[in-house]
Order: structure tokens, then sequence, then C-alpha cells
């Protein structure tokens, strides 16, 4: 297929030989000529892959208006493959999917502990097995290895699981996963291309090699409609000996309306869907959206909020929650961490007072304190054994202490989306037979989600590797669309193999909004329904504008074959036509 720019090269100069040709026909040929070329290579590739275009009609049109002298039919059908090019190249855009952010992620410089002590910087194609490598505050891990000290990690992106994980001495970690605390010394078991990111992006690889995309709408209605055009057109010639009567009858067939109306009504559909915060790449991918019948969705960032959520606050006697909360925003605001933005974030939603803290020192990962007045403020892990008034459990407990007293705790936890609980009933109504929740977190936690939205079916605690290979098995499986939808780099192989995958792309990895097919750039999850829903409402009037431009097209062949139509009638005929279908089209825009 040429590219856009070749597609509106082609458009512009058909049009303007259409003009020219009222003056000198010849120009009519020639415009009948430019847009038989390109039309001639869209079949013979469509044969290729075994498949029979919307394009064959036009050719055959073509060939026959130039010889046997119909040029001013020629140059319309011209005209109208060039504008169904140019509004397909506009609606799939930039459909391919490029694996750039993802690659940017990986880290290309590391640091290398030597054996004197000193620190080398050296590219990650350089680490080797057994080297000794140091990790600082914020940066990804990038090779697979053996802690040497402990460390504090933000495993999200490839696990699920939304809090900092702590990570002790000889643990194993995974590269591509963030270093949340201190810096920390481990040594490599693998290099970076054996490495658990590097697999990770060979697997997106592979699968955006093998998924292929479905049968356009255009092209199924093409498989049906073409045979009855040629049989027409033979019989017309066969029984009057008028070789004018068959090229009117191809000429009126050609398939205007599933070359233009069929991607105005998909346009339309990719339209309203970026307006509501859907962004779907391509009109393929809306078409299959809109045959949706399995949804895979994933946990951390896509039901759930992905980060941190201050819960509950209890405090010693003499203290109360607000004022909990405000000693401890006061000393993170000095911070970078993900829970200390948390308890900034909440301090800010309760209007609570910032004080100006001095002497401030952190322990990444572990405890930040400093001075206000004369008292010292620590914020950190519960480490000590609880009082009696402490009775919260929560996945992360943030103690707060004054002069070395615990004097209150905040819990966090991940909690779900708002609109998650209504997600599964809309799913299900816009015609969804299937929905799972497939997790790289606990059991436990998968399962409480789960329940809390109304989701029966349950993969916890799976690996990238499990997520594509569950995937591909329900698409064998399936007679419909399987949709995945996630947000992490371990959702990224299933989002690219699966018959459409959506990103939450507002929060989301970017190497999944790369993978995906769909972003949702709202960072709201009943933006999925709303997706399928437009898509299932713009395929149905593709659909029913290519069937009323079909009938339609049928009574002017008919007429064609009686020698009621020239093939330069059956052309103008043929706009009518299209503009009937493309006006229906058109109403895919309305709400």
């Amino acid at each position: 297929m040429p590219t856009s720019k070749g597609n509106w090269l082609l458009f512009i100069s058909s049009g303007l030989l259409l003009s020219l040709g009222f003056k000198n026909d010849f120009f009519w040929a020639f415009g009948g000529l430019i847009g038989l070329i390109p039309a001639v290579s869209w079949v013979l590739r469509d044969l290729r892959q075994h498949t029979m275009g919307s394009d064959m009609l036009a050719v055959l049109a073509l060939i026959g208006a130039v010889f046997t002298g119909e040029l001013f039919a020629a140059s319309v059908v011209s005209l109208m493959l060039a504008s169904g090019r140019v509004l397909e190249s506009w609606a799939e855009g930039q459909a391919e999917r490029q694996l750039k952010s993802l690659l940017a992620r990986v880290p290309r410089i590391t640091h290398r502990v030597n054996n004197d002590g000193s620190i080398s910087e050296i590219t990650i194609d350089a680490v080797s097995i057994g080297d000794q490598i140091l990790v600082r505050s914020g940066e990804i891990v990038p090779t697979d290895g053996d802690l040497l000290a402990d460390a504090i990690l933000d495993e999200s992106a490839l696990t699920g699981e939304p809090l900092p994980v702590s990570r002790r001495v000889h643990d194993q970690i995974d590269s591509g996963v963030v270093n949340a605390g201190a810096p920390f010394e481990y040594r490599a078991s693998n290099t970076s291309e054996e490495s658990t990111y590097a697999a990770i992006i060979k697997l997106v690889k592979a699968a955006q090699e093998k998924n292929s995309p479905g049968i356009r709408i255009a092209n199924l209605w093409a498989i049906r409609f073409v045979p009855i055009a040629l049989i027409l057109s033979l019989a017309s010639w066969l029984i009057s000996g008028d070789i004018h009567r068959a090229i009117a009858v191809l000429v009126a067939a050609t398939p205007c309306p599933l070359i233009l109306a069929v991607p105005i009504a998909v346009v339309s559909g990719l339209s309203r869907a970026a307006k509501h915060g859907a962004v779907i790449k391509g009109g393929a991918i809306l078409e299959l959206l809109g045959r949706t019948e399995v949804v895979l969705l994933d946990k951390t960032g896509t039901l759930t909020h992905g980060g941190p959520v201050v819960s509950e606050i209890q405090s010693a006697p003499g203290f109360n929650r607000h004022q909990i909360l405000s000693l401890a925003a006061s000393v993170d605001q000095y911070s970078t961490h993900v829970v200390a933005k948390s308890l900034v974030s909440a301090a800010k939603i309760e209007r609570c007072k910032f004080e100006t803290v001095s002497e401030v020192e952190e322990i990444a990962g572990h405890k930040i304190q400093g001075t206000l007045g004369t008292d010292l403020i620590t914020v950190g892990q519960l480490i000590d054994s609880r009082p009696a008034w402490l009775t919260m459990e929560y996945p992360l407990i943030v103690a707060v202490s004054k002069n070395s007293k615990l004097i209150g705790a905040i819990g966090l936890h991940d909690p779900l989306r708002p609109e998650a609980h209504k997600l599964i009933s809309d799913l299900k109504a816009s015609g969804v037979k299937y929905v799972a929740l497939v997790t790289g977190d606990r059991e436990s936690t998968a399962r409480e989600v789960a329940n809390a939205i109304g989701i029966e079916n349950v993969y916890s605690g799976i690996s990238a590797e499990g997520k594509l290979e569950i995937t591909r098995g329900l698409m064998q499986t399936s007679t419909g669309t399987v949709v995945v939808v996630g947000d992490g780099i371990n959702d990224a192989p299933a989002l690219a193999a699966a018959h459409v995958g959506v990103a939450m792309g507002a929060r989301g990895a970017s190497a999944a909004s790369e993978a995906a097919d769909v972003v949702i750039v709202e960072d709201s999850i009943d933006r999925l329904t709303v997706a399928i829903n437009i898509s299932k409402k713009s395929r149905k009037k593709a659909l029913q504008a290519a069937g009323i431009g079909m009938a339609l097209s049928l009574v002017a062949m008919f007429a064609g074959a009686f020698g009621l139509l020239s093939p330069g009638q059956g052309a103008v005929t043929q706009e009518v036509i299209d503009v009937i279908a493309i006006l229906w089209a058109l109403t895919a825009l309305i709400d």
C-alpha cells in the first residue's frame, strides 16, 4: 500500500485531471491510467495474501473504460479509488505499533564496582556474569542478579504489586524493576541480552509478528459482491453483444460505498472514541473492537489506582488524625518517595498545615526525619511492637514518631477505581460473554478485588509469559474478539498478541501504550465500555452504509445491463449512490 503522502498525491492528481478533462479528454485518459497502476498493485497484493479486496471491480472497470474509450467514467472511478485510500490512511494513522518507548526505558548506562572499590560507568552491554553492579535511587535494574544488600524495590511494572517491596541480601531480583530506596549493590547473574526485561521485549516483538488483523468489512462485502458483478457484466455482454453494456455494469458496480462510506463510518467512530478519551489506532482495530466477546483485565493500575493511597489514620492518646497527617506530610514534603507523595497529596486534600522542617535526613525507602521546632519527627516503617491503640491491618503502614515515641500510624493500600464496580455489568450489557482478572499479584489480593466488582474468573500470580499464553489460548477458542487491558510492562506481550490490546495510557507504562491497539488517555476504566459501544455502533453504521450502497448499485448495474445507463451515466449514478451511503455513514458521529 502506498504511503499516506502517496495516497494524497494520487487523490490530488486524479481530481485535477478530472477537472481538466472537460477541456480535453486526454486528461481523463491520463487520470484513468494513474488510478489503474496503483489499483493493479493493490489487487496483486490481495491475491498474494489469498484475499479478494474491494479494488478488484474498480480495476476491471478502469481497464474496460480505458480500452473502450469511456474516459470520463475511467477518470471518475480513479478519483473515487484515490479518495478511499486517503480516508483509509487517515483512519489508520499510526496503527503500526512501535517499540521505541519500550526500548528507551532500558537503561543504557550502569555502574560497576571494581575490585579496588572504585566505580566505573559502563554500558549495559558490557555487563558480565558475576559483575558487582551499583543501582542508585530511582534507577532501573539493568540485569537479573543476587542482592548484596537489603533493597526497597518498585516491582509494579513487572509483577503488578503496587506497593514498594523489601528484598533481602541474596534475594534474586529481575531487570526492569526500579530502586525505590537507598542505593544498593547486586551481583549480575546474566547479561542484559539474557535478562528478564530483554525477554519481555522479545515476547512483544514475537507477539506482534504473529498477530494478524481480521478481515475488513469492505473486503468481506467485496468477496460476496465481486462474483455477482462479474457474472452480470459477462451475461449482459454475451446476450446483447454490446461491450459498452458490460463496462456500464462494471462502472456501476465499482464499490465506492465500500471504498468511501465504510471508511467514513470508521473514521467517525475513531473521532467519537477519541473525544471520549479512548484513542483507537486504526479502522481495522475499531472493527475488531466492535466484535468484542472476551475481556481480560489486569488489576494494578487498571481496576485499581496503581499506587498507595491513605486509607486510615490512627493516633496515640493526646493526638488526632489531622495532627498525625500534618506532621507526616510536613516531613515527607522533602522526599521523592512514592509513599511520601501519597501522604503529601492526602494532606493537601484535607487542607492540613505544612510546617517548615530543618535538619532533614532520609534513609531512602526506610525513613525520613527532621526537626520541627524542638521536636524530632520521624516518618518511616513500622518496626517496634504495636501499642494497644494501633489495631489497623494494611499492606503498608507508615509510623509517625515524635522524639522517638510512636504517636500515630497511617495505613495505605491500592484502592479500586470507583468506576470499576460498574464495569462488569456494563461489559456484559455491551455483549461481552467472558471477563477474567489476570494479574501477577497474590491470590488473596486478586480474589478480594474480583469479589468486590463481580469477576468470577481469576488468574493470579501470572507472569508476562503466562498472560501471553492465556491470551493465545482464548483467541483459539473464541469466535469473537479477545481484548486484553493492562498498564504495565508485564502486560505488553499479551497486549501485542491479543486481537485488541487496550492500555491505560494516562498513568501506565509507555511500553503498554506502544504495544496496545487502544490507549485510554482519560484515567478511567469505564472508557473501555464506551470505546466498545462506539465501535459497535460505527461497525453497524458501516455495514448499513455498505448495504444501502450495494443495493442501489445493484439497481444501477441492472440498468446498465439492459442498456438504460451508459458507462458515463453509470459513473455519475454511482456518485449519487456514494452521497447517499456517505450521509448514512456520517450518522455514526451522532451520540
